[in-house]
């Protein structure tokens, strides 16, 4: 199975097999009606998931693709948190070992999170050191799979299960889909489960790397000092051949969102929707907040993480 990874192509048929079997374990999450400045539009609320984000998807098809042979050899992943969370719950579920290599900066609550599902946690230095390196060794020592954060067919169709829910909950396929995006792992899964929609993907300014990418028709990196940023889920440096594949098909642009907006959108899913949302859960409502996309009963907003320390939150909230 995890030979066959770097050979296999996510498609459509994966997506709806995912979303089946999501279906089988968790209740869909709420589509809500949001209204702003007289328009309607809809927020996917994926912060609610059991692991607080919509990595859980992508954890469960993949793993549970897995044989009862490379379940007993365990699982490696990277992640800052929420792919961390979602591998460490599937694995716990399917009685697997699960080891996550995670950076030294990422939120302490998604740090605790990891290991209170009984995942090891191994950390790197983020921008010095190769997380890539430092998993496929840990996993061909142990003899364990690796599964990617984004680059990972499974993954990529687990994600898009949340179209199929979009979909179903709407009758139809929406005209325009907005997405939080980072590796682009969910921005591929819902390209290829709403073949009908306008798929978005927002990402924080200077972490644009899908953006540009979309923008120049190959793959971009960004650049070698990237500002800082809140959104530690976004904190990829490229998207992977996989994505970009379907992403470059699928995707006509995408925007981008400055801190402030972001903080912004945090502020309003609290006090409108009662939602908690990380950084980079928020930034597809920054931009749907901000004016830089078209809005109306037709366009979803997908809020795709709630995992923030309750400190940074509440300084969010007061707006400091």
């Amino acid at each position: 199975m995890t030979d066959n990874a770097s050979m296999r192509r996510p498609d459509l048929a994966g997506v709806q097999e995912a979303a089946a079997k999501m279906a089988q374990i968790l209740p869909p999450t709420p589509l809500l009606p949001v209204e702003h400045e007289g328009r309607k539009f809809w927020i996917k609320a994926e912060c609610l998931q059991p692991v607080g984000a919509f990595k859980i998807r992508g954890a469960w098809h993949r793993l549970s693709a897995l044989s009862q042979a490379e379940r007993q050899r365990g699982v490696v992943a990277v992640s800052s948190g929420n792919h961390a969370q979602g591998v460490a719950w599937a694995a716990r579920r399917l009685g697997m070992a699960a080891t996550i290599v995670m950076p030294s900066d990422a939120p302490a609550i998604k740090v605790a999170r990891t290991r209170e599902l009984g995942a090891q946690v191994i950390f790197y230095d983020r921008m010095n050191e190769d997380r890539e390196a430092i998993a496929t060794a840990l996993a061909a020592e142990r003899g364990a799979a690796y599964v990617h954060a984004f680059a990972d067919p499974w993954v990529i169709e687990g994600q898009g299960s949340a179209g199929i829910e979009i979909a179903a909950q709407l009758g139809r396929q929406p005209a325009r889909i907005l997405v939080c995006c980072g590796g682009g792992g969910l921005t591929a899964g819902l390209a290829l489960a709403c073949p009908d929609s306008e798929v978005v993907p927002v990402e924080p300014e200077g972490w644009d790397d899908v953006c540009r990418s979309i923008e120049s028709g190959r793959i971009e990196r960004v650049s070698d000092s990237p500002p800082p940023t809140a959104c530690d889920a976004l904190q990829t440096f490229a998207t992977g051949a996989i994505n970009f594949e379907v992403i470059s098909r699928r995707c006509a642009f995408g925007l981008r969102v400055s801190e402030a907006e972001v903080a912004h959108a945090q502020r309003f899913a609290f006090s409108r929707l009662r939602l908690v949302l990380e950084p980079g859960g928020a930034v597809a409502l920054a931009a749907a907040l901000a004016g830089k996309a078209q809005l109306d009963d037709a366009t979803v907003v997908i809020a795709t993480g709630g995992n923030v320390d309750p400190q940074s939150f509440a300084r969010i909230v007061a707006g400091h």
